[in-house]
């Protein structure tokens, strides 16, 4: 069974209706009536001397995708994943099939296969197959127009070489500052190699370095069936070629747009496992992101994420994903100094032993004299479940919760399941609407092992309309 199954066969054992194709689509118009019902307000936007900033823009757009759409198979996608095919489709007619042997590569797990890596590549318009072995690198980087397909990830292992600096991105691609397009990652695992660090030392160098891949700038792209280990930042980073704090109401220019991130699974990393930033048009869907290490971080102040929808980012889809043993499973925010994600859809999630199974929020922009988040606006979420929230080392003064909801404006959620220990705990809360968010509706909520709960449900006084049954 693959992971796609057996994400889906858990969700079903908790969601009935998961299972059914129908019974899905359903929930999902029933999610988007909710969200039609919301009407939201955010703070107004006051131009100032950083609209001239090149970096970055100001934000103004606070449009939605449309609903998801269900296949009569049950398979769930945006409705701009059909562009996305239609352009990986002319790639595949475009690339010339090359073996990574060819051009001296062994997959011994001791040569040195940097050189060959960049001569099977070239500047593009390649497949560069990779047969199964242990292949040593010092990082790839892949131009436009470039397919790098693996055997699978049981038999293609990349693994980062032992003299690597600490920022080696082990796959990115090759031009950041003007962008490139039509990238294809397929069937490998790799190992971004921690172990050449001392057991003590940050494994991360800052900024958008340190991940096992990072997509910088890049329009089109799929990343398909790759297992990520040990990476020093995030597993996956899908970003502009800068992250862009200069304030709530702008982004960063060059973000990366339609990009497919599938079947991943991703373990030990220092901040998230998959993340994207200042960035349109995402779908991560069947992956599974867990056990962080959180060593990107100060120790007990890890913010480490199983999947973090961040700054800026828009228009994102999240599809079938699993989450265990993370600060946060979800977690959609920003930064103070930068633009919340926005329009963000979530069907069928599964978070196990995550301190805070679903995290919505505007860092900065909560309470008291703190500015109202201009921008922190649309999450539709069908069936979450939140699997025994629990206390963490990566973030020893967080306390567990099913859900929060923080500063963002209307949020739409339907059908949504948490589950605690059974213990005698009367200081257990479950949800918490909180600080400055308004306009959340959450139908269908079951709560079990929470009735020895003195308020399972919070909602503070900070808040607008709150709607819940």
């Amino acid at each position: 069974m693959d992971q796609e199954q057996i994400i889906q066969q858990k969700l079903t054992s908790i969601f009935p209706a998961y299972g059914s194709p129908i019974k899905k689509l359903e929930a999902v118009d029933k999610t988007e009536k909710l969200f039609r019902t919301l009407t939201g307000s955010l703070a107004k936007q006051k131009s100032s001397w950083l609209s001239v900033n090149a970096l970055s823009y100001e934000k103004n757009d606070f449009m939605t995708e449309p609903p998801v759409l269900v296949s009569k198979a049950g398979n769930v996608f945006p409705l701009w994943k059909m562009v996305l095919d239609f352009e990986m489709t002319w790639l595949k007619k475009r690339t010339k099939t090359v073996s990574i042997l060819d051009y001296g590569a062994v997959g011994d797990g001791k040569k040195d296969c940097t050189k060959s890596f960049e001569k099977a590549i070239s500047k593009g318009f390649r497949r560069v197959v990779i047969p199964p072995g242990e292949y040593i690198v010092r990082g790839i980087e892949l131009p436009s127009h470039t397919e790098l397909i693996g055997s699978g990830i049981n038999q293609t292992v990349l693994i980062l070489h032992q003299n690597a600096p600490k920022k080696t991105r082990l796959i990115t691609n090759k031009h950041h500052l003007n962008g490139d397009h039509h990238i294809y990652i397929e069937g490998m695992s790799l190992d971004w190699n921690v172990k050449r660090l001392s057991s003590t030392e940050k494994t991360a160098s800052g900024g958008t370095y340190s991940s096992g891949i990072t997509l910088a700038q890049v329009t089109y792209a799929m990343i398909r069936n790759v297992n990520i280990t040990d990476p020093g930042l995030h597993g996956v980073d899908v970003t502009a070629t800068l992250y862009n704090y200069a304030g709530d109401g702008r982004r960063a220019n060059g973000g990366s747009r339609y990009v497919w991130i599938d079947q991943i699974k991703t373990s030990g990393f220092g901040d998230d496992g998959i993340t994207t930033h200042h960035s349109d048009y995402i779908f991560i869907s069947n992956s599974y992101a867990h056990h962080p290490s959180g060593r990107s971080h100060k120790k007990g102040y890890s913010n480490s994420n199983g999947i973090e929808v961040d700054d800026g980012s828009q228009h994102v889809t999240l599809v079938n994903n699993h989450t265990a043993f993370c600060f946060g499973g979800i977690e959609i925010k920003a930064h103070e100094t930068s633009s919340a994600a926005s329009d963000i859809q979530i069907i069928g999630h599964l978070s196990e032993h995550d301190n805070r199974s679903y995290n919505f929020r505007h860092i900065g922009h909560h309470q008291g004299d703190d500015a109202y988040s201009k921008t922190a606006f649309g999450i539709r979420g069908t069936f979450l479940a939140a699997c025994y929230p629990q206390l963490t080392e990566l973030y020893t003064a967080s306390t567990p919760r099913a859900l929060v909801i923080s500063a963002y404006q209307k949020v739409a959620i339907h059908h949504f399941f948490a589950v605690t220990k059974q213990e005698d705990r009367s200081d257990k809360i479950a949800l918490s609407i909180q600080y400055r968010a308004g306009e959340v509706a959450i139908k269908e909520v079951r709560l079990k092992n929470y009735e020895q709960a003195i308020k399972s449900v919070r909602i503070g006084k900070e808040t607008g309309r709150v709607y819940m049954d």
